[in-house]
């Protein structure tokens, strides 16, 4: 499907938030922009009957997230089995801080999205190959075509797990202050202070050869 006629998600009870439900998007593609622009994950899960949030790194491949860990890790071991791992992932994308003239109406205008399901471990090889890729080239595009492909150690030291889409939610606030009628007199300056992330210019290694050029996709950032 082209961009902005995909399917949106089926709203669930885990995916209708109790507040701001004007906000609440189960559209597909707007799903996708955010998880594509982040680099973070937090992935939520219950450890010995007590909550655990931890940030990881992710990629999304379709319809599919994977999910970066070591093979020592808890949760990992914990979506090894048959039942996999219940978990809750979130991403969250800040566009701006906005200041109201009053200090209750101060606020932020972000993109997030939130995916409830099981994950499980990635045990397939093709599969394997594939996420780990795809998690190289999340942040830099074209980067795992240019480095050393993990060994058999360094494969046996690490884990990707797999939760697919399918209980997914986006919300979103954008605009300006909400001030109450009687405030809009005050004399407090009010708008957004817009929040950007950008890269740096690349830095080399202290041991790079300097014989070794700049790749195209580092260069054109």
């Amino acid at each position: 499907m082209s961009a902005g006629t995909a399917a949106p998600y089926e709203p669930t009870a885990r995916t209708v938030p109790t507040r701001n439900g004007r906000r609440a998007s189960y559209d597909r593609d707007l799903v996708h922009s955010v998880l594509d622009e982040g680099w973070v994950c937090h992935m939520g899960f219950v450890r010995d009957g007590a909550p655990v949030v931890l940030p990881t790194l992710y990629a999304r491949v379709g319809e599919r997230l994977y999910v970066h860990g070591s093979t020592g890790s808890r949760p990992l071991r914990g979506a090894s089995g048959e039942q996999g791992l219940p978990v809750c992932l979130t991403v969250t994308l800040v566009d701006g801080i906005v200041l109201a003239r009053s200090a209750f109406h101060h606020s932020v205008n972000y993109r997030s999205v939130v995916v409830h399901g099981t994950a499980f471990r990635v045990t397939d090889p093709a599969e394997l190959a594939e996420a780990l890729d795809a998690l190289v080239d999340h942040s830099v595009p074209g980067r795992s075509r240019d480095c050393r492909p993990a060994d058999a150690k360094e494969l046996a030291a690490t884990a990707v797990i797999r939760l697919d889409l399918r209980e997914v939610s986006a919300k979103v606030r954008s605009g300006g202050p909400n001030d109450e009628p009687e405030d809009l007199g005050l004399p407090h300056w009010t708008g957004v202070l817009p929040v950007t992330t950008s890269y740096g210019a690349p830095v080399p290694a202290d041991d790079l050869d300097p014989a070794v050029p700049l790749p195209d996709y580092l260069a054109a950032r």
